[in-house]
């Protein structure tokens, strides 16, 4: 069995609170026994050097940590920075294979815009990349849904332009799953007739529509973990970590 943990939404800032939590989080997932930690985009949440400093310190893991960017997150110091790489400006594509399958981080942001959208050549990126494994199981990750989930902050900033990947998809039946962020809650329905897993949120939580408000800051950061079976047989878990001295009210202290 291969088990990913998937999290996003990290947006470190600089400050005490975002990096608690995501400290957090990756403590309780290097303790575990994973393949590969995923991480689904807006890791900084200003793009700024020292914000992919620090997430270079806190993403340190003995497993590897595979990374895409998110509406948050800036091509050039992104790449620089967080990647070790030229501060290049084109979309930031990257494909691993991992304990046997294949996981391709797609770059789904548009610069300078919240909504998302996979462009002419990241969608041939993937499309060569399923091509070049079409008997080995992958995972198609990004940053936005590319369909609506029913929360209208979220459904006007989703990834537009869906049915292009759709179709690429649909040439690839080996795609077990297609994973994303964004939403900062957690979300399972369906994509090209494939699972479509959305990752909860680190720094916070999003409201449902009807409850108090738009985002829970009190709600313990969570994480989706994905365990892919020899049948390809895909189950994923959701989970919160609260912080050590709580009550299980989220971040409230005793």
């Amino acid at each position: 069995m291969i088990v990913l943990a998937q999290l996003s939404d990290l947006h470190l800032d600089g400050g005490d609170r975002a990096a608690e939590r995501a400290e957090r989080v990756m403590g309780h997932l290097n303790a575990l026994p994973l393949d590969a930690i995923l991480v689904t985009g807006d890791i900084a949440d200003h793009g700024e050097p020292a914000e992919y400093t620090r997430a270079r310190e806190i993403l340190t893991s003995r497993f590897p940590v595979l990374v895409c960017p998110g509406n948050h997150d800036v091509r050039g110091p992104y790449r620089e920075v967080l990647l070790g790489e030229p501060p290049e400006t084109g979309p930031v594509n990257r494909v691993h294979k991992i304990a046997g399958v294949v996981v391709a981080m797609c770059d789904s942001t548009v610069p300078g815009e919240d909504h998302g959208l996979l462009d002419k050549d990241t969608l041939g990126w993937l499309d060569t990349v399923l091509t070049a494994e079409p008997e080995t199981p992958a995972f198609v990750c990004f940053h936005h849904p590319p369909v609506p989930l029913h929360i209208p902050y979220v459904d006007e900033i989703r990834q537009f332009g869906e049915d292009r990947l759709a179709d690429v998809v649909a040439r690839h039946p080996q795609v077990v799953a297609i994973l994303c962020g964004h939403a900062h809650t957690a979300a399972a329905t369906t994509f090209a007739g494939r699972p479509l897993l959305v990752a909860p949120g680190v720094v916070s939580t999003l409201t449902l529509p009807g409850q108090k408000g738009v985002v829970d800051y009190a709600a313990p950061p969570g994480v989706a973990f994905h365990a892919l079976a020899e049948d390809r047989r895909l189950t994923t878990h959701y989970r919160t970590f609260e912080r050590p001295g709580t009550d299980g009210r989220g971040d409230s202290v005793l």
